[in-house]
């Protein structure tokens, strides 16, 4: 058959119901196979990055990696930023772009370029990508694709670039389909004396705190951490990556940490004595660079890649393996065994919440309360399959105050911390779940990819999305405040934005805009009057409104702004 029409039966083999996609002349033979195959639905975006973002939503609810498409050139480097965004976030993806015939390739000529459009993308994209393969010849692109499927999916899963050229497109091909399947690994060798010291330090301490990460959403190891959280007793805390890794409403969950974490949830993790870090880096976003008062603590570390373990906190037990693997063997070996729970740590906890809620960080403020606002939200939205975050300060407010349900997601561009990814994201959370989802983003975002609405529309896809327009591009602005005596350059000065309440109704969406706090419980209930329509609700905000609270950068996690100032610079 057509090297092409192969491509297309082994994608469905595998699983894959949707291919996001901009056309270009280099993918023609693809797009021509999907068509003619009718299996697999087409989603066609209008920016290659936009592709890419919706192959990540896709991929993070789905259970199979996303599948995104790019022409050669330009096509394949819009792709970039989104193959970051699965590679610092763990998202199995593969990528595949067309490239010019292997007689227009420059190879060791010492020219720039010789076909139209030709670009060296491997060469390009290694260090953000788990693997990167240039077919060249028919007969490799069996061996090929399996081999990506699996290293997307294995081990930490990532994102994997195949690059094709137009002429091998046309070719014929007689090969299997395989139906790929993931390697676990499990490195440490966990024996009976490996449980029982756990358990041990598990009863010895007063004050433990499980650690929450991402790992556990790519494993999608959901259900065996709620066994796990319920049998232990121990309350937990999140990374931002994992604030949907256990219910709002759960008694044990006890907050997000990090650089704008919950305070009191930064103050449990500085005050606990055992930490069962599961699937989380620790990286300097979650613990600020003060590291020295996790010194005394007993630290379990379960992580896939060996190298996070013992990277900035230092001392940690390590244990080396996918959490599926460890999850459900913590719960065989740890189940019958006694653990006491933790009453007054318990009450400490709480009481800490009621000191210092986080609807009062931003002390009092004109208009809306975007912490009271993200409260709200939660309450009207049970529909929603996932709540897709942006990047920004909304996006902190949103891990702050968010109370999602059992099964709901949140989902934002962690690592790469790339504006512009919730608007496509949620386009292909939306459908990987077959359900409306909410996208909260900042006025800055989502004018990065504004261009999608058009493919809301054209797929008549259920997204509520919140635009917390606050007319500047807050997280910077604050940073500025902070560290550039209140020069706000490009953030305020130079910067605007339109009424997006007209942009909808341009490309036919419904929408409305709020701009005070007794108007807040209506847009809510605006938002999901048609739960089967797309929506767009306009939050107006004080540009001056800051997430708090946040870091004091070079102190320990405990102090924080606007009650503690930074020692030194930092990122934002």
């Amino acid at each position: 058959m057509k090297l092409t029409d192969y491509l297309v039966r082994f994608l469905h083999k595998q699983g894959v119901t949707h291919i996001f996609e901009l056309s270009g002349g280099m993918i023609a033979h693809i797009i021509d196979s999907l068509y003619e195959f009718g299996q697999i639905q087409v989603v066609t975006m209008h920016h290659e990055q936009g592709a890419a973002f919706a192959a990540d939503g896709f991929a993070r609810v789905k259970g199979v990696p996303g599948v995104a498409l790019a022409t050669s050139g330009p096509g394949a480097t819009n792709l970039i930023t989104g193959m970051g965004s699965c590679f610092f976030d763990s998202v199995p993806a593969i990528f595949i772009t067309g490239q010019v015939n292997q007689h227009e390739r420059r190879k060791d000529k010492s020219i720039r370029q010789l076909g139209f459009q030709e670009m060296d993308i491997i060469d390009m994209v290694g260090p953000v990508c788990k693997g990167v393969f240039s077919i060249e010849s028919p007969d490799e692109l069996p061996l090929v694709l399996e081999r990506a499927f699996e290293l997307a999916m294995s081990g930490r899963p990532g994102p994997v670039l195949i690059d094709i050229p137009m002429n091998l497109q046309r070719a014929d091909i007689d090969a299997e389909i395989p139906l790929v399947k993931p390697v676990y690994n499990n490195v440490t060798n966990l024996d009976a004396d490996f449980w029982d010291g756990l358990h041990a330090s598990i009863i010895a301490a007063k004050k433990p705190l499980i650690l929450a990460g991402r790992g556990i959403l790519s494993s999608y190891s959901r259900p065996e951490f709620k066994k796990l959280v319920e049998l232990t007793k121990i309350p937990v805390i999140t990374s931002l990556m994992a604030v949907d890794a256990i219910p709002f409403d759960n008694p044990l969950r006890v907050g997000f940490i990090g650089a704008y974490g919950n305070r009191w949830a930064n103050m449990s993790i500085s005050d606990c004595d055992f930490m069962l870090v599961i699937g989380s880096r620790l990286d300097i976003r979650q613990t600020g660079a003060f590291v020295e008062s996790f010194g005394n603590k007993k630290i379990y570390h379960i992580d896939i890649e060996p190298g996070e373990i013992n990277n900035r906190i230092k001392g940690c037990v390590p244990v080396v393996s996918d959490l599926k693997t460890f999850l459900g063997k913590a719960i065989k070996e740890l189940s019958g065994r006694a653990f006491p729970g933790y009453t007054d740590w318990y009450d400490q906890i709480n009481a800490l919440r009621e000191q210092w809620p986080d609807i009062k960080e931003s002390g009092d403020i004109a208009g809306i309360n975007p912490n009271v606002f993200m409260h709200t939200l939660s309450k009207g939205s049970k529909e929603s399959g996932a709540y897709l975050a942006d990047v920004g300060n909304h996006q902190m407010w949103a891990a702050q105050s968010l109370e999602l349900v059992d099964d709901q997601y949140f989902i934002t561009s962690g690592g790469m911390g790339a504006m512009g990814f919730a608007l496509p994201a949620a386009i292909g959370t939306c459908i990987g779940l077959n359900k409306p989802v909410v996208m909260v983003a900042g006025d800055g975002g989502f004018q990065l990819n504004i261009q999608e609405l058009q493919t809301i529309v054209r797929n008549k896809l259920p997204v509520k999305m919140v635009v917390i327009n606050n007319k500047s591009l807050g997280m910077i602005r604050q940073f500025q405040d902070s560290y550039f005596k209140g020069k706000h350059q490009s953030t305020i000065w130079g910067y605007d934005t339109p009424d997006f309440e007209k942009v909808a109704m341009a490309y036919g969406i419904r929408s409305a805009t709020i701009t005070k706090a007794d108007e807040v419980a209506e847009g809510v209930r605006k938002l999901w009057e048609t739960p089967d329509e797309p929506y767009l609700l306009q939050v107006i905000l004080d540009s001056t409104i800051n997430a708090y609270p946040k870091l004091a950068f070079g102190k320990p996690i405990t102090e924080m702004e606007p009650f503690a100032k930074p020692l030194e610079m930092e990122g934002t």
